[in-house]
């Protein structure tokens, strides 16, 4: 159920980003919390709070002009590739409908980029395996991402911005906790929101080609944002894979979510918070999030449990509850009999043990990887008062290399377990072979891809 998908080191935002998931949007509530004002309504004492309307699409500037401007010609970039695309791609832009200046604008100017298109494969040909989400072991990651700092700088918004959260609450149906975790760890509450120029950024990504599809989508949706006068063709900032503001949208997932809390007529999701964190709440809302429900509960399992129940299969909570799972804090689920849930292991039986809920899934709309989702629920918990993990990460066990996930897939594969394309990267399918290979051998069937399960699995296949 849960993938992590096989892509390139510089696509792993972009992907994240631009896998919109298509459910039924919240319905807007009345809310009078005050103006968009942080804070409060904005009003000397005792004059009367002008009626709120809730968070919107941003509306533009549609009674305005067409944007006027030159057309060309386009001054040399100092790449010979980049000249002949930009060319090619700014007519075929026209041949779309958009407008000449705003192609223009976007792509004089433009020049190459080493993350693309050094000519040093060590800068430019990465794979996702080096991202910190999948090459680090988990407790590493989560030591960098879910900090005391966090917590500290999460509850202070939490309080500035209490009238904003409201809103963005009875709006969209997404806990506060949600949205700020997700704020803290797409851009440290919005304190680095990238230093890259989007268009110019995207259109290396083009040139490079491995995803010039995508790329050039990516650059007719900022045309389109600039074009309806949601944003300014200056405020087109991003990090280095296009992903914009403080809440880090590609173009075309702004286009679909982006919510104007201000409303005058943009959104602004580089420097107005507001704004930015409407836009993430729209977007976590419609791609399925339920509000109030854990993404995750971490659990305690009887002695001699079968763990080849953590086959990434959903099952009931009265399935989870007659197999003998407990929550590790005691105390009440949260949840009905009739929910669904999954068992997962990060790091195998002997780790912390979570039964994981929709919200989880939701959170990996940003960022496909189990640890950053995982880090998001830990920080939502965290701002409620709940720490975790419980139980203690087991550091102690042997955890493979790159290499070494390639040599376990490689073997199952050939001893008939399939474990899909050998990338090096333990996602599921590498785990849930690994989990058939233990089962069938008559070994503690976790799928932890550990240094003793490497073992057995070259044992077997040398016998």
């Amino acid at each position: 159920m849960k993938t992590e998908m096989n892509i390139g080191r510089r696509w792993i935002y972009a992907a994240a980003l631009s896998a919109l998931i298509g459910a039924c949007a919240a319905t807007p509530q009345n809310a009078n919390p005050g103006s968009g004002t942080v804070g409060g309504n904005g009003n000397a004492p005792g004059e009367e709070t002008p009626a709120f309307e809730p968070p919107g699409d941003p509306v533009g500037t549609p009674d305005a002009a067409p944007i006027a401007g030159p057309t060309g010609p386009y001054t040399p970039s100092g790449n010979r590739d980049m000249d002949i695309w930009r060319e090619d791609f700014a007519a075929r832009a026209e041949a779309q409908g958009r407008n000449p200046a705003v192609i223009f604008a976007m792509l004089e100017g433009i020049s190459p980029l080493e993350l693309y298109l050094s000519e040093d494969v060590s800068v430019a040909g990465t794979g996702i395996a080096d991202q910190a989400e999948f090459a680090k072991p988990v407790w590493d990651y989560l030591r960098t991402a879910v900090t005391d700092s966090r917590f500290e700088t999460g509850r202070e918004k939490l309080a500035e911005l209490a009238g904003v959260f409201d809103v963005i609450e009875q709006t969209y149906g997404v806990n506060r906790e949600a949205v700020s975790a997700i704020w803290a760890m797409e851009t440290n509450f919005g304190s680095y929101i990238g230093n890259y120029d989007a268009a110019n950024t995207l259109s290396n990504m083009a040139v490079e080609g491995r995803r010039r599809s995508f790329a050039e989508g990516q650059l007719i949706a900022l045309m389109k944002i600039v074009e309806s006068g949601f944003a300014d063709r200056s405020q087109l900032g991003s990090g280095w894979a296009g992903a914009m503001g403080q809440t880090q949208f590609m173009p075309t997932t702004y286009l679909a979510y982006a919510q104007d809390y201000e409303r005058d007529g943009k959104a602004d999701i580089w420097s107005s918070a507001p704004d930015a964190l409407a836009s993430a709440a729209n977007y976590l809302s419609r791609s399925g999030y339920v509000f109030d429900q854990p993404w995750g509960i971490e659990v305690l399992a009887p002695s001699g449990f079968d763990w080849s129940y953590a086959d990434g299969n959903d099952r009931r909570m009265a399935t989870w509850k007659s197999l003998g799972l407990s929550p590790i804090r005691g105390g009440e689920w949260g949840v009905t009999d009739a929910d669904y849930a999954e068992l997962w292991l990060p790091t195998g039986a002997t780790g912390p043990k979570y039964l994981l809920f929709k919200n989880f899934d939701v959170f990996k709309t940003y960022n496909r990887s189990n640890s950053y989702a995982l880090a998001v629920g830990l920080l939502t918990d965290g701002l409620q008062g709940k720490y975790g993990p419980v139980a203690a990460w087991p550091t102690e066990i042997p955890r493979l290399s790159n290499q070494d996930v390639k040599r376990l897939q490689s073997a199952l594969n050939q001893l008939g377990f399939d474990a899909g394309v050998v990338d090096g990267i333990a996602g599921t399918g590498t785990r849930q072979a690994l989990q058939r290979f233990q089962k069938a051998n008559g070994l503690l069937a976790d799928g932890y891809p550990s240094g003793p399960a490497l073992e057995s699995v070259l044992a077997a296949l040398g016998s």
